[in-house]
């Protein structure tokens, strides 16, 4: 074992499939963000190409994620932000702070922290990755029942006094995550409200994504299900007139946008956002944490630090699979050029994608070339992407909720706790779903100093005794 022989044709392959299956993710994930669908196909290639370039590993992808995408929009309460000041602005503020994530990311790689992060106990771990997956399920949820998403919802659950004065007005500010699953919980509990056309979507997309690989012909490359379900959406959408929310209208790139090399024989066609944009909208960031430089800092740090646990949970995995060593240091120094990267070109903060890694190694990658060919042709490939400018939004929460419907209704990691671990890794879940992922991470870690301390003293009395 170890890494796979250098093959140009076998990673121009497994680029290319892995181009075709993500598009809808990056699309999906995009919406998870708080922004407009198609920002995530157009600002996915250069991070990835950076990854590329920096990772010592073959066969790891890297991306906005499920996570990243919670995190960012929970950590700047996004929905409130654009409400406020336009998805323009809130663009440009996730920007900035993928900007000192990526910062945040060198020093802690520069500080060593890349061994520390081994030491995070494995119950916080479990507990936040449940927690997570909550609310990557309740972003879906809306989209996925209701013709207009989340305005339809809102305005319903605006009708329910219960929810208004006994969730929304006490928690308001204080536990968003809270308020969230409320209302979940109330889309849930009123399938008369549902809208048929996006219900049946999501539903039944949702099964298939899940379901489809047992049934479908294994010459078939490894995420075609996905593909299958946003095309068979899409056509629906075209040939029905439908009326519910879908991606909507993809702007053309200015052609006169992105690198240029030997005198322009070559470009690279990417839009970037310019570092004096980035830096003085920092106090605008900074305000989204309660005017704290500190706080933004910290939270920085915090998700610089979950987001490794990421890599290093894949890179790990390739490691005793594989037999391919990496360097933590190495990883998460790529992951802070990635997230600097990424914007550069306005995207949210990326980490690595453990299906996007797992789909990579199936697909016969043998270097990091593969991930550069397949940002490139996300590039290249962009002017042909109003093809899913139709597409249900209905079908792409399918592929959000198909990645997570069963971890979170059957938490396996967790239920495999017991004791105090299970204390503190059902209390990190529930705190990371019902506040926000960084600050959940962050009461994690104290439940388990508290209980640390409690096991000590408990020992400390056993011996007296």
């Amino acid at each position: 074992m170890g890494k796979p022989e250098f093959n140009v044709f076998r990673d121009f392959l497994s680029g290319t499939i892995m181009a075709a299956t993500s598009v809808p993710q990056l699309i999906a994930y995009a919406e998870t963000v708080g922004y407009a669908g198609y920002r995530g196909l157009a600002t996915a290639g250069p991070p990835l190409i950076a990854w590329g370039v920096v990772t010592g590993s073959p066969f790891m992808n890297a991306g906005v994620t499920s996570i990243t995408a919670l995190m960012a929009k929970s950590d700047l309460k996004g929905e409130q932000f654009v409400q406020e000041h336009g998805e323009e602005a809130y663009v440009l503020l996730v920007a900035t702070y993928s900007l000192c994530i990526g910062i945040a990311s060198v020093f802690l790689a520069l500080a060593g922290f890349g061994k520390l992060a081994q030491l995070v106990p494995v119950c916080v771990r479990r507990g936040f990755k449940w927690g997570c997956a909550i609310g990557v399920l309740v972003a879906a949820i809306p989209n996925g029942f209701f013709l207009k998403g989340g305005s339809d919802l809102k305005q319903l659950v605006a009708s329910s006094d219960f929810i208004r004065d006994n969730i929304a007005k006490p928690l308001q500010g204080n536990l968003p995550g809270a308020i969230s699953v409320a209302h979940c919980l109330y889309a849930l509990t009123h399938p008369w409200e549902w809208g048929l056309a996006p219900a049946a979507m999501f539903v039944f997309g949702t099964a298939f994504v899940m379901k489809g690989p047992t049934y479908l012909p294994k010459a078939l490359p490894p995420g075609s299900e996905v593909i299958i379900v946003t095309a068979l959406a899409t056509a629906y959408s075209v040939y029905t007139s439908y009326e519910g929310a879908v991606v909507g209208e993809i702007p053309t790139l200015d052609p006169d946008a992105g690198l240029s090399f030997f005198q322009g024989k070559i470009r690279i066609p990417v839009e970037f956002v310019s570092i004096s944009d980035l830096i003085g909208n920092i106090p605008i960031l900074v305000g989204r944490f309660g005017g704290s430089f500190i706080m933004l800092a910290l939270s920085s740090v915090i998700f610089a630090a979950v987001n490794f646990l990421s890599i290093m949970g894949i890179a790990s995995g390739f490691e005793s699979e594989d037999g391919i060593e990496w360097s933590a240091e190495r990883e998460m120094i790529s992951q802070g050029v990635s997230c600097g990267v990424a914007a550069a070109v306005g995207s949210a903060p990326v980490s690595g994608s453990l299906s996007r890694s797992l789909v990579s190694r199936m697909t016969g990658t043998t270097s990091q070339l593969a991930c550069i060919i397949t940002a490139l042709e996300w590039i290249y490939l962009q002017p042909y992407m109003s093809i899913m400018s139709p597409t249900p939004k209905a079908a792409l929460s399918a592929v959000i909720a198909s990645a997570v419907i069963q971890g979170v209704c059957v938490p396996k990691d967790l239920l495999k706790m017991s004791g105090v671990d299970a204390l503190v890794g059902w209390g990190t879940g529930f705190a990371t779903a019902l506040s926000s992922p960084t600050q959940g991470f962050a009461a994690g870690l104290v439940l388990y100093a508290a209980t640390l301390i409690l096991r000590q003293g408990g020992g400390k009395r056993e011996k007296k005794d």
